[in-house]
């Protein structure tokens, strides 16, 4: 319960900036910038205050997010190029396009790549009204 108040006041606390931040990993002024684009968000029928979100995210090269966490599950499957994926207590894991990943509620993640662009499909089964992602920076 205290981790979701915890969630909750994030969200409060850093509304739509923190939203923007986190969703599309905005940087600094003059740094590549990744570009989230929300492709669906429905509703779960069947579980009650949960939603289904479908994003495609592009990194460009040199690209990163900032460390964030999701309030609701996030799988991932990367389309084209490479990404090392960083996720807090746990070995860096290089991607290449075909692989798949899913991370857990909660978990400190970042994602970045190395020379050549990334294209990631991710999909998200998030508790209805929270944010998208929660900076961790």
């Amino acid at each position: 319960m205290n981790r979701f108040r915890g969630y909750l006041l994030t969200a409060l606390a850093a509304g739509w900036v923190g939203i923007l931040i986190g969703a599309t990993g905005m940087k600094a002024e003059g740094e590549p910038k990744p570009k989230a684009t929300e492709l669906l968000r429905v509703d779960l029928e069947g579980a009650a205050g949960m939603e289904a979100i479908v994003q495609s995210v592009e990194m460009p090269p040199g690209g990163a997010l900032p460390k964030h966490y999701h309030p609701g599950r996030e799988f991932g499957y990367l389309l084209e190029g490479e990404a090392t994926l960083w996720m807090e207590k746990q070995p860096e894991r290089s991607l290449k396009a075909g692989d798949l990943f899913t991370i857990t509620p909660g978990q400190v993640h970042t994602a970045k790549t190395g020379k050549t662009p990334a294209k990631v499909l991710v999909f998200r089964v998030h508790p209805k009204g929270q944010p998208v992602a929660i900076n961790a920076e």
